[in-house]
């Protein structure tokens, strides 16, 4: 039994891993300031953050971002279980760019220059869709594949049942 991924995985899975992964060692020593600045944007975007203590949302993003990276890193992780992840993580960071004002030009999907460094992890989704969607078919032809073998086997074992009933 092989690595549950393909050679054409590797490529995103490397580097997408290995961006997040920087970014979550990154932050596992911010100081005040900067977990202030981190929990002061996520909060202003998502609410329910307002009652997490800024260091414990800078610990509990970089831990979130290292694990990440990690999975996508890992190869023994299913694909399906890494898009999985990259497309939730992916999806609160461009949530945070559709909802942060000043972040796109006005009636517009394009980036003003603050939302620009936010906007190009929108790359980061396409990975993480192309990854939970090639995983998750992977797992449906493997599945269709095993039950073939299972009918062709059937089928040789009725062949040579009839013919030891009908000479």
């Amino acid at each position: 039994m092989g690595l549950p991924i393909t050679l054409s995985e590797i490529a995103p899975r490397i580097s997408a891993g290995a961006f997040i992964l920087n970014s979550g060692l990154g932050k596992r020593g911010a100081d005040e300031e900067a977990a202030a600045g981190m929990h002061g944007f996520a909060a202003g975007t998502y609410p329910f953050l307002g009652n997490v203590p800024p260091q414990q949302f800078a610990k509990a993003l970089s831990t979130a971002e290292i694990a990440i990276g990690a999975a996508l890193l890992t190869p023994f992780v299913p694909t399906a279980v890494a898009g999985a992840a990259l497309t939730a993580f992916s999806g609160g960071l461009l949530g945070l760019y559709l909802k942060t004002p000043g972040m796109r030009k006005e009636g517009s999907l394009a980036p003003t220059e603050q939302g620009l460094s936010i906007a190009k992890d929108s790359w980061l989704l396409g990975i993480g869709i192309g990854l939970l969607v090639r995983g998750t078919v992977d797992r449906q032809e493997r599945r269709v594949r095993r039950a073939g073998k299972v009918l062709d086997k059937a089928s040789k074992r009725a062949v040579k049942a009839r013919k030891r009933l009908d000479p």
